[in-house]
């Protein structure tokens, strides 16, 4: 992979060319989280030296802010001191604090020309729900993901499983998953048949996933509704207690940074994570693997997630088209290649998969288009305003169903009355 990296470099630069860089000198920070395993700030790091280079009037400084929380928390913090960064990768659901915030500039009220109009009109729908709001275009998506269903195809052959089919329901994931459940002579569970993150922002996430394949949301797309106290979100909460009642998975909390590393040490037969530990997967494994949709309750279903370039208000005009200039140059066909393929995050456009090195990419890694494949069935992560506090409340009833000091009926209708206590002010 980072053959290929180094080889789609020069085709990026010159792609980048379709756009005229701003004559003005400008002095850009640029913020950026990591959230998954793989060579994320090498490679950010790479392409921002290939955007600076091809604009020497302008100098860049890529900032690794930590994960997507921490990286907000300091772009707010910096943009309400009066010292923004002009530009930054955040999450994409953050979209309605920013804006609540005052501190990002729409990008469609600032990339006006007929060639930015067909640039934001190049990426796929359903990375764009969560860019938009009151009928403005506030950011654009790049390190977008849905989780997947990776799997050990050594495990699946020796527990009896077809190592060429995973499950599509909850049901089918729970009758293979006993067969894939190990236990030593002294009853010790060695290898458990999944592994579902399930505390903090990240089980939330995932959440989301079994909540909408059962047909439903936990959000609307106004920002303003929380939707916790549902058939659908009880039913999943249900499902993940069974998971550990019939020996599935490990009963209590499941973190989402060790379950990669447990998948890769043989703890786990499967896995939901995001595809943007496609690549670390990939160079990892030492067993033939594969990877499927998410099983489903009703269907199949999945969150969608990652983030977006974000510009920020209060920088220069100077600041501001360098800054646009970046983000175009970044999300060129040709970068968003490189930078699926060194991560495994979804290529958020259909031109960047018609790349030659993407279709040899997917040629030689089929892995890799579940996740595209996956998308129609996949929806927007939890996004209200105040989306910190709110999804606490999400948070704090995952865990405390999972580690038995609630029950799920009782742990949504609390979440859902904090949240509407929140929300309520803004409908």
């Amino acid at each position: 992979m980072k053959t290929g990296l180094n080889r789609a470099l020069p085709l990026a630069m010159g792609a980048a060319l379709a756009f005229n860089a701003p004559a003005q000198a400008a002095d850009l920070e640029f913020y950026f989280p990591v959230g998954v395993n793989a060579p994320a700030v090498a490679t950010i790091e790479q392409l921002t030296n290939a955007w600076a280079a091809q604009n020497p009037q302008h100098t860049v400084k890529a900032v690794y802010a930590g994960n997507y929380e921490e990286t907000t928390t300091k772009a707010l913090t910096a943009a309400q001191a009066g010292d923004p960064p002009q530009v930054a990768v955040l999450l994409a659901i953050d979209i309605f604090t920013l804006i609540e915030e005052d501190v990002i500039l729409p990008i469609s009220d600032i990339a006006t020309s007929d060639a930015d109009k067909a640039w934001i009109d190049s990426f796929y729908d359903g990375f764009m729900v969560d860019t938009q709001f009151d009928g403005k275009t506030y950011s654009i998506p790049f390190q977008r993901s849905t989780p997947v269903f990776y799997y050990n195809k050594d495990a699946w052959r020796a527990a009896g499983l077809d190592p060429e089919v995973t499950p599509a329901t909850w049901d089918e994931m729970v009758e293979m998953g006993k067969k894939l459940t190990i236990k030593d002579d002294n009853g010790n569970v060695t290898q458990w048949g999944t592994r579902i993150p399930n505390l903090g922002l990240a089980g939330a996430w995932l959440f989301g996933g079994l909540v909408k394949s059962k047909g439903d949301g936990l959000s609307t797309d106004t920002g303003t509704e929380a939707r916790f106290d549902t058939e659908a979100a009880k039913a999943s909460l249900e499902f993940m207690l069974r998971l550990a009642e019939e020996e599935v998975m490990a009963p209590g909390g499941i973190t989402w940074g060790d379950t990669p590393k447990a998948f890769l040490e043989g703890q786990a037969a499967s896995i939901w994570t995001s595809t943007g530990n496609l690549a670390f997967i990939n160079e990892n494994a030492e067993f033939d693997w594969g990877v499927g949709f998410l099983p489903g309750g009703d269907g199949p279903g999945a969150p969608v997630g990652g983030g977006n370039f974000y510009i920020f208000k209060d920088i220069t005009d100077e600041e501001r088209d360098a800054a646009l200039d970046f983000v175009r140059f970044m999300t060129t066909p040709e970068n968003q290649a490189i930078w699926s393929m060194a991560t495994g995050y979804v290529a958020p456009s259909q031109a960047a998969w018609e790349t030659p090195e993407m279709q040899a990419y997917a040629e030689r890694l089929p892995q890799a288009l579940v996740a595209l494949d996956q998308m129609p069935h996949a929806y927007r992560e939890f996004a209200t305003f105040q989306r910190a506090r709110v999804t606490q409340f999400l948070v704090d009833a995952i865990e405390g169903v999972i580690t038995g000091q609630a029950d799920p009926a009782a742990a949504l209708a609390e979440a859902q009355e904090k949240a509407d206590d929140i929300l309520g002010e803004y409908r």
